[in-house]
């Protein structure tokens, strides 16, 4: 089994890694990872064990080589670029988004018509430019065929990654699934970025209270996009929300916190910002989300100034 992860930063690396065991894998990064890997291999450590991999990482990849399946692991900003560079491989594969958000999806559907939608709740955090630490595992990975279904194509990726030791599970609705993580990600990434504080301080009282609305919103926008979210009511998520996804990543910080530091571009636009633009396609008013939204865009703007 051929696999190829493009965009490999700290999600695509640990995939890659842990695959690297089951399958013949490349990885494609930025040069200075792929420098670092070269010369020491590549550390991973944390919930998903503390070992070396000499991963097969490159700046990029021939155009005439062929894999069975295409892992998409670059932040949401750079989905259009990577499809584009890479449209005449994903044309005839299997083609998996590993990203945070809501359009990545859309955007690979226009490269390919063999998408699969991959949801993860795991924290990946850099340690170094060969090392990323796994903090946190907020419950198993899911794939489905995108927009719905399930076929032979994705119960063998699921069965291959169970065998590189990553929970994971197969499912016939990724879209809702989708939509679950993407309000997950709303919920705390921004706001733990722009206090500069891990997920557990986010439930204290004043904190809650924005998180409370961003959520309300989310389900007044996923009722008219006709996505059925796990959790039939605001309050049931919050529930779930308050007593089982934040204990289980109390310790994380925001990927958006990391991309501030690195003067990087966040995903603001795939979900706050997202929600925000499809809650005005819908006339229904989403000003928290709105916010959250500009807020981090300013942030961004001072970060680099």
């Amino acid at each position: 089994m051929r696999i190829a992860v493009l965009g490999a930063g700290a999600v695509g690396l640990s995939i890659a890694a842990r695959l690297s065991n089951v399958a013949d894998v490349v990885a494609v990064t930025r040069e200075r990872h792929v420098r670092a890997i070269r010369r020491e291999g590549f550390r991973l450590t944390g919930r998903w064990g503390d070992n070396r991999y000499d991963l097969d990482v490159r700046a990029g990849v021939d155009r005439g080589e062929r894999f069975d399946y295409i892992l998409v692991t670059c932040k949401s900003v750079d989905t259009e670029t990577i499809a584009t560079g890479y449209a005449d491989l994903m044309k005839d594969t299997e083609v998996v988004s590993l990203q945070n958000g809501i359009g990545n999806e859309e955007v690979l559907s226009r490269f390919t018509d063999r998408v699969i939608g991959g949801m993860i709740i795991t924290g990946f955090e850099w340690r170094a430019e060969n090392a990323v630490h796994v903090s946190v595992e907020g419950g198993p990975m899911r794939l489905g065929r995108f927009p719905a279904g399930m076929d032979r194509e994705v119960a063998s990726l699921v069965e291959l990654v169970l065998r590189a030791g990553i929970p994971v599970e197969g499912t016939s609705t990724i879209r809702s699934e989708i939509w679950g993580k993407t309000m997950y990600n709303c919920a705390l990434n921004p706001l733990g970025a722009l206090m500069n504080v891990p997920y557990g301080r986010l439930a204290e009282p004043h904190a809650w209270a924005i998180i409370t609305e961003i959520v309300r919103e989310i389900y007044a926008v996923a009722k008219a996009e006709d996505i059925t979210l796990a959790w039939p009511q605001p309050a049931d998520y919050l529930r779930y929300l308050a007593d089982t996804q934040l204990p289980n990543t109390a310790g994380h910080h925001s990927s958006m916190l990391q991309d501030l530091l690195r003067g990087r571009r966040t995903e603001i636009d795939f979900l706050n910002g997202a929600i925000a633009r499809i809650a005005g396609e819908h006339g229904i008013p989403a000003p928290v989300n709105s916010c959250i939204a500009d807020l981090m865009r300013f942030r961004e703007s001072v970060q680099g100034s």
